[in-house]
């Protein structure tokens, strides 16, 4: 599936639940978010009807997990030359204060292979001085795909070249790739029969293939009889994603355990996103925010018939894995419409965040 988002998380069976559905915040496909304390900083991406052919700063949208409100962080002029430019298709992680942005295209200055640092704290965008084997830019324009490995040691600002052993895993784009200890898990994305040659045939690959960062060995995990799951356990969460062959998007939820190596279908409670490719999920404690992406909606043709928009997302969904008391009691005030005004201050403030749209999304554009 394409673009599948994965996310690690101490998980609890059966407790799981949607508990936060928010309108509003910035209306992105394609961007790339990571969490730094309890703040998300979701950079760039794709709207459907904003200019991507002119070279501008890349926006850095802020949501504090707290209040659960999304602000746009404003642009230092002076620093213009340390910004990347707006972009969709690049990737974010975080390491300490720092956010590192790389990769990316917009369709003026194509794909960017220069390494980016935000630091969250100061709100300064800097160019770090790399060394060693810097990897090419990625590009789909190019009608090639990929599988190299590369590595960013990021206290040496080094890159190396990954010679990996056994089978590597098929090349591709659009795939999704999450870190459990020392080992990298690779799922999804877009193949095609010509390996690495775009010939239009493509592939929507279903297995997981792990790579073990400290010998670069390829392996594809090994199913095992399946075990009732009585204690927590760290797991490999997957939701959505998009199969082009047959033109589905997905909203189920998959986890995939790799101690046991064994895959379970989670089943939430609380009404949750709608099928969607293309967006972003962050973890705080025990609690998934995910937001953003595009989604096929109907509209019906002068001829009668039917076919599929796409719509960028300007939503925010919040799972929580391990809800306590309070947040059901707070659910079911809304849930019921409960008086609340007798309450403490404190709990007003926050049902208020609970039940209260951002404001600053773009309007609604459909890509046909």
């Amino acid at each position: 599936m394409e673009l599948q988002h994965s996310v690690v998380i101490v998980l609890y069976p059966a407790m799981q639940r949607w508990t936060i559905h928010l309108e509003g915040g910035p209306r992105r496909v394609n961007h790339a978010a990571v969490a730094i304390g309890e703040f998300i900083y979701s950079f760039g991406g794709y709207c459907t009807g904003e200019d991507y052919e002119t070279t501008r700063p890349m926006d850095v949208h802020v949501l504090n997990t707290v209040s659960l409100r999304w602000k746009l962080l404003p642009l230092d002029a002076p620093e213009y030359a340390n910004i990347p430019y707006q972009r969709y298709g690049h990737t974010a992680v975080a390491f300490k204060e720092n956010a590192y942005i790389w990769g990316g295209r917009n369709d003026k200055d194509g794909a960017c292979k220069r390494l980016f640092a935000f630091d969250s704290t100061s709100h300064k965008w800097s160019c770090p001085v790399v060394h060693g084997n810097i990897p090419g830019a990625r590009d789909e324009e190019i009608e090639r795909f990929s599988n190299e490995v590369h590595a960013l040691d990021l206290n040496r600002m080094t890159w190396t070249y990954i010679r990996t052993k056994g089978d590597a895993a098929r090349f591709r784009d659009f795939h999704t790739a999450t870190a459990v200890g020392s080992s990298m898990f690779i799922f999804g994305g877009r193949s095609d029969e010509g390996d690495d040659i775009f010939t239009n045939n493509e592939i929507y690959c279903n297995k997981l293939q792990c790579l073990d960062t400290n010998t670069g060995l390829w392996s594809e995990p090994k199913r095992t009889a399946y075990n009732q799951l009585m204690f927590i356990m760290e797991s490999c969460i997957f939701f959505g994603g998009y199969n082009g062959l047959h033109n589905v998007h997905f909203r189920d939820m998959f986890c995939f355990d790799p101690i046991t190596s064994h895959w379970s279908m989670v089943k939430m409670n609380g009404e949750g996103p709608c099928a969607r490719r293309r967006q972003c999920c962050c973890v705080i404690d025990s609690k998934v925010f995910l937001f953003g992406g595009t989604s096929p909606v109907k509209c019906e043709l002068n001829n009668g018939r039917n076919e599929q928009d796409l719509i960028d997302h300007s939503d925010l969904h919040v799972l929580d894995f391990e809800p306590c008391l309070k947040t059901y009691c707070k659910l079911a005030v809304l849930k019921y419409k409960l008086d609340w005004s007798c309450l403490p201050g404190i709990l007003k403030w926050e049902l208020s965040n609970m039940t209260t749209n951002n404001s600053i999304a773009r309007p609604l554009n459909s890509n046909g």
